[in-house]
């Protein structure tokens, strides 16, 4: 029993090291550039921010990053712009010369997928999950309209770039010396998630599957949601990469994504057993307010999908 009590006293503190070795480790890449943070090897890491999307932050809202290998380089999500994606490439270059083989996406959602333009140059194959291509046909026009309104100048060159290598299940993809593992998922944050695991430096890319300070964003299924958290935390990594927020301890990391979306489910059903109508339950359910980043923004909107979703559910 003492052997395994100073083994749990342990492990957060291994956890703690870990956030300070990845926050000591920031690489600042000048001011134009992108600050990477090298929380394994091989690994990097840049940091969007906890922002709505401005010609000021030119899109900057998502963590990108990559992952080098002996052959090649994976880009995995690219940023809100094509400006944010030539930073990146740029970031890249500073770090190795080696090519890039591949872009992956984690999602369809345009802070991770409109910087893709600016890696036409390398040829790579651009990776998403299988319903990527349809998910980016159907929306990325209106998103790409909403773009260049609200950014005007600073979504210069913007363009919608499609998958060219699908992921039904899973897949791997070798960048010499360094093997990925990609999965795609059910529906959960969106229809189109995919998370990448790096076993050589177990780092583990969840895209919006975690969000770290930002409010969780409901926009695929909210059971769906549920169902994948609980599935990733089977996953044997050391280092995760949110796809909003800073690298955390794992599991530990959707413990409060976990709790938040825990509470929305069950405040709806008790608003919809209640009879009260949609405009009734987003105005009442205030949810878990403390803490969350750009929670006026998302969680209305995240109550109504909560509510059109579970509204025809089976009682419980």
């Amino acid at each position: 029993m003492r052997r395994r009590a100073a083994s749990n006293r342990a492990a957060p503190l291994a956890a703690l090291a870990l956030v300070v070795l990845c926050r000591a480790s920031a690489l600042a890449a000048g001011n134009d550039g992108l600050a990477l943070e090298n929380p394994a090897p091989g690994v990097y890491v840049h940091y969007g921010e906890q922002r709505e999307m401005t010609p000021a932050n030119r899109g900057d809202v998502a963590n990108v990053g990559f992952v080098v290998g002996n052959r090649c380089v994976a880009v995995i999500d690219t940023g809100g712009t094509r400006a944010v994606g030539k930073a990146l490439r740029d970031a890249i270059a500073r770090v190795t010369p080696l090519p890039v083989c591949y872009v992956i996406n984690t999602h369809v959602h345009p802070d991770h997928v409109f910087g893709n333009a600016a890696f036409g140059d390398d040829r790579p194959q651009f990776v998403g999950h299988a319903h990527l291509a349809e998910a980016m046909r159907r929306r990325a026009p209106n998103y790409l309209a909403a773009l260049n309104r609200d950014l005007g100048e600073a979504a210069g060159g913007t363009s919608i770039v499609l998958p060219t290598l699908a992921v039904e299940t899973t897949k791997t993809l070798d960048l010499g010396g360094r093997v990925l593992e990609l999965r795609a998922w059910p529906t959960a944050h969106t229809d189109c998630d995919l998370t990448v695991f790096d076993p050589t430096g177990k780092s583990l890319w969840l895209g919006d599957l975690a969000f770290v300070g930002h409010v969780p964003v409901v926009d695929g299924s909210l059971r769906g949601f549920l169902d994948v958290l609980k599935q990733v935390k089977a996953i044997d990594a050391r280092v995760v990469i949110p796809g909003h927020g800073r690298v955390a301890a794992w599991p530990d990391a959707i413990a409060s994504q976990e709790r938040y979306l825990a509470r929305l489910a069950a405040d709806v059903r008790e608003a919809i057993k209640a009879h009260r109508t949609l405009t009734e339950t987003v105005d009442a359910l205030a949810g878990e307010r403390g803490g969350w980043l750009l929670f006026d923004a998302f969680h209305k909107r995240n109550v109504s999908a909560a509510y059109a979703e579970l509204e025809w559910e089976e009682p419980q």
